[in-house]
């Protein structure tokens, strides 16, 4: 089967792949459970490839993340619920639905009047969806109505921190700047030493937690992704230490045989290296 710029050749070597008996038997043992945390390992590795800046590599893993999208409209289509075809339809129908500025009637180029009307367009959404659910006998989705609602709750920790905050923030709740937010870290941060006193490692790991969402709320005030944040200082992290590693091998020695001082000597050596980091 030869290669294609053509979305349907990719649904029919998934289908071939998908065919019993005479396709690939791991992705015939697959399910939705199974392939889900793929698709989200695909996601991040096109967050990385941006991150680097990697325009060929973004190519791929793009690739690699739609090919999930089909995996899962294949796996639907089998069970008689959708196929590629409607994933295309219901998103484009969204998209159409959520522009009407650009698709529509509506008129106007201000940020903030778009992003009003984008959060009650899919409150109608929401609304909608919950009369289609009732009127097919299916019971409310869980916490319908409520403000917190709509936060996937398998997202990413500090993503999903943020958009809770965010949601709250809608309603009212937030601090008027950052001042406050800064004040609730340093009380985080107390607290948790208090655990520690104290020795209780349970009470120290839930305010970890609380200090954590402090984190995320003081990311969102200054309009920082954390997750983009975090992974940049990971990514600082390993060239700095492959610095110790390159600097202590240059000797003939390993990390495991070197001290703490003449590690931390060689990390704030590593950090005039780079010292735009």
């Amino acid at each position: 089967m030869t290669p294609s710029r053509d979305i349907e050749r990719l649904l029919e070597i998934m289908a071939t792949l998908r065919t019993p008996d005479t396709g690939c038997p791991w992705d015939l043992a697959q399910d939705f459970a199974t392939i889900a945390p793929y698709t989200i390992e695909e996601a991040y590795e096109v967050a990385d490839a941006i991150a680097r800046g990697d325009l060929d590599d973004l190519c791929d893993e793009l690739g690699d993340l739609l090919l999930q999208v089909v995996f899962h409209a294949r796996l639907a289509q089998e069970r008689g619920a959708f196929d590629f075809g409607a994933v295309v339809e219901a998103i484009t129908a969204k998209m159409i639905r959520r522009h009407p500025h650009v698709f529509g009637d509506a008129r106007g180029r201000d940020v903030a009047a778009v992003n009003v009307a984008w959060d009650e367009i899919k409150a109608q959404e929401k609304a909608q969806r919950a009369q289609r659910r009732q009127a097919r006998g299916l019971p409310p989705e869980p916490g319908q109505g409520r403000t917190l609602d709509g936060v996937p709750a398998g997202a990413p920790a500090l993503t999903r921190a943020v958009k809770l905050q965010d949601k709250a923030a809608k309603v009212g709740f937030d601090w008027p700047d950052v001042r406050p937010v800064l004040a609730k870290i340093r009380e985080e941060i107390d607290e948790v030493e208090a655990e520690i006193v104290s020795g209780d490692r349970k009470a120290a790991a839930e305010e970890v937690g609380d200090l954590l969402f402090a984190l995320a709320n003081l990311a969102r005030h200054l309009d920082v992704d954390p997750e983009a944040a975090l992974r940049g200082t990971n990514q600082k992290f390993v060239r700095r230490f492959a610095h110790i590693e390159d600097r202590l091998a240059q000797a003939g020695r390993t990390p495991y045989g070197a001290s703490l001082d003449e590690m931390e000597a060689l990390w704030q050596e590593a950090k005039t290296v780079a010292p735009k980091e």
